[in-house]
């Protein structure tokens, strides 16, 4: 079977990207400097698994999105006054959710948002500042939102 032109074109993203597993990754976009890595650095402290760090190459496999880390970074993650640290990655995963931490939340009980990305819509979260931002990702992953 031969795959469309909209599956075998990868996008290529300034995006870092965590995974509890195979099937469930959470793609962390913003601006430089505005915390991808400690996000997912912090994450990854709560038993998420490193697939990407600063780019993320994104492709469209039918239905869902799979995000996987270029060769020459794979394995690798920044942490700002540390240096680059190394990580057992997963070599891909199927994209869940997206955090876009160039805006922040400002309701205590948001909307559901989701945003495209190569033709596939996936939710949405804005940056929360506090401790408890991470560990509700993890359980968003885990077990997903109540109405």
């Amino acid at each position: 079977m031969q795959k469309s032109v909209e599956e075998s074109v990868p996008l290529n993203l300034h995006a870092s990207c965590v995974a509890l597993d195979e099937t469930s990754g959470l793609l962390i976009t913003g601006p430089s400097g505005c915390g991808k890595s400690t996000l997912a650095l912090t994450l990854m402290g709560f038993g998420a698994h490193l697939v990407s760090d600063d780019r993320t190459g994104l492709r469209r496999e039918g239905e869902t999105l799979v995000a996987t880390a270029p060769a020459t970074i794979s394995g690798m993650i920044e942490a700002r006054g540390v240096g680059l640290l190394s990580a057992t990655p997963l070599s891909h995963t199927r994209i869940r959710a997206l955090v876009d931490l160039s805006q922040s939340e400002t309701d205590r009980l948001p909307p559901v948002r989701e945003k495209a990305l190569i033709g596939i819509s996936i939710p949405m979260f804005f940056r929360v500042d506090g401790p408890g931002f991470a560990p509700a990702l993890i359980q968003w992953l885990k077990g997903g939102r109540v109405a």
